[in-house]
């Protein structure tokens, strides 16, 4: 495939996730990504900031989707059913194609600095959930409890989703993980 061919982001993409596979992260290098891809190291590095940037790109648009969700709820949802569904729509866009993001996280399973970097993008996106709450008119250790817990919620729903080989939808594992804890805070 020439230089030339559309869809170099996805290409570049699908070359980097296939040689982390077969090779491993660290022993992966741009050059051979862009080899792969049928580009030029050039070409990676205007998709790209870096190897690990590739992992992590929809980081953006995961983090709009969830403040879209909790922004158009319905004004007398409650803020624990907002977060929900705010989880439910990031559940949604992760689902979409199940075969690469197993073997993404297999990639970050397998390298600590990975790992790090993953829970830094939780982080954040629990950061801008919790300041969608907010907007809501949730005051501010609400939004963030319910942030935090959701993630975690949504964490364990996706290692659920994993271990089963992603099949199904992820959508319904959120749901349930979040039931789950709402009924676990409820006991006695």
């Amino acid at each position: 495939m020439g230089r030339w061919e559309p869809n170099a982001r996805g290409r570049l993409g699908r070359a980097a996730m296939e040689l982390y596979v077969e090779r491993g992260f660290d022993q992966t290098t741009v050059a051979d990504i862009a080899e792969r891809a049928g580009l030029t190291k050039r070409t990676f590095f205007r998709h790209y900031a870096d190897k690990r940037d590739v992992l992590f790109v929809g980081t953006a648009l995961l983090t709009e989707v969830v403040a879209r969700a909790v922004t158009e709820a319905p004004a007398d949802l409650s803020p624990v059913a907002a977060t929900t569904r705010a989880l439910e729509a990031a559940a949604g866009i992760v689902q979409e194609r199940p075969e690469d993001v197993r073997m993404r996280q297999a990639v970050i399973d397998a390298h600590v600095e990975l790992q790090e970097r993953e829970l830094v993008k939780l982080a954040a996106l629990a950061t801008d959930l919790a300041a969608a709450l907010q907007a809501r008119g949730v005051d501010v250790w609400t939004a963030r409890l319910l942030a935090e817990t959701g993630l975690a919620a949504f964490r364990v729903a996706f290692a659920r989703w994993i271990a089963d080989n992603a099949e199904g939808p992820l959508t319904r594992l959120v749901t349930d993980s979040m039931e789950e804890l709402a009924a676990a805070v409820a006991k006695p």
